[in-house]
């Protein structure tokens, strides 16, 4: 069979133009935002713990007549506030563990924070890389080829890293080479500790009025809160020192071994 020669005009007519993103894509874009913004003003005062702490018998009651519709609508709602960039998915972590108990709550809240962190990545990446890579093509050269080196690295850090905002690591690694398989994994992996603090906070309260009047200061005080942000920071910050500190062992253990 003959080989056919690519049809590079075709082609170039699919293409998006460095200028920015398609007409197609911006319209996603905007009915994305919009839903996001519907979703919000009809039903983000609803899901407030204090609106939730006044029907705490009721959603009990429901949790005990439908488990398994209740685990469904808990997952399908953390994976629509993470995968859309909503606010509350802490307050939403603290509140599914009071609800489902710490390690059901670990095991929901894991998975679902991680598929809607996913969501959010691959609409970056669908909506926004092309138009970002054209534009800086020559600036993210050498950035694209670290990520495609140490991407999974850099984004295990800055997950355990608590004063990065998830959302804002879903969108910019959107925009990088880091493959889908890897981003799902590694963010797994780093959004666990801090996925178990929050879950073991709210298994901790014992009345759903007490944690909407409270928050996280109903399990812990102040000083501890700065406490496990601080070791959160560390825990961040130790893989770059390991790192760093291999990298000058290298080369010394080479000169000495010449």
């Amino acid at each position: 069979s003959r080989r056919r020669a690519p049809n590079t005009a075709g082609e170039s007519c699919h293409v998006e133009k460095p200028g920015g993103p398609s007409w197609k894509k911006l319209a996603i874009l905007a009915v994305i935002v919009a839903v996001a913004g519907v979703l919000y003003w009809q039903y983000g005062s609803q899901l407030k713990l204090e609106n939730l702490a006044q029907r705490e018998s009721q959603l009990r009651q429901f949790q005990s007549e439908h488990p398994v519709l209740v685990y469904g609508i808990a997952f399908a709602i953390y994976v629509l506030v993470t995968g859309l960039s909503l606010p509350g998915a802490a307050g939403l972590t603290l509140l599914y563990g009071w609800f489902f108990g710490l390690l059901a709550a670990v095991i929901l809240v894991s998975f679902a924070s991680t598929t809607g962190a996913t969501v959010a990545f691959l609409l970056s990446r669908y909506l926004l890389r092309d138009s970002v890579q054209n534009k800086f093509v020559e600036r993210l050269t050498s950035f694209n080829e670290a990520l495609r080196r140490e991407g999974a690295f850099y984004l295990f850090t800055l997950r355990l890293i608590p004063a990065v905002p998830f959302f804002v690591i879903n969108v910019v690694m959107g925009l990088t080479p880091i493959l889908t398989s890897t981003f799902w994994w590694v963010s797994q992996l780093g959004m666990l500790p801090g996925t178990i603090v929050y879950c073991y906070a709210g298994s901790s309260v014992p009345s759903l009025m007490k944690l909407s009047e409270e928050g996280i200061k109903a399990v812990f005080t102040a000083r501890q809160v700065i406490q496990i942000t601080v070791a959160f920071a560390l825990l961040g910050v130790f893989p770059l020192v390991v790192k760093k500190l291999l990298a000058m062992w290298k080369p010394a253990a080479m000169t000495r071994d010449s």
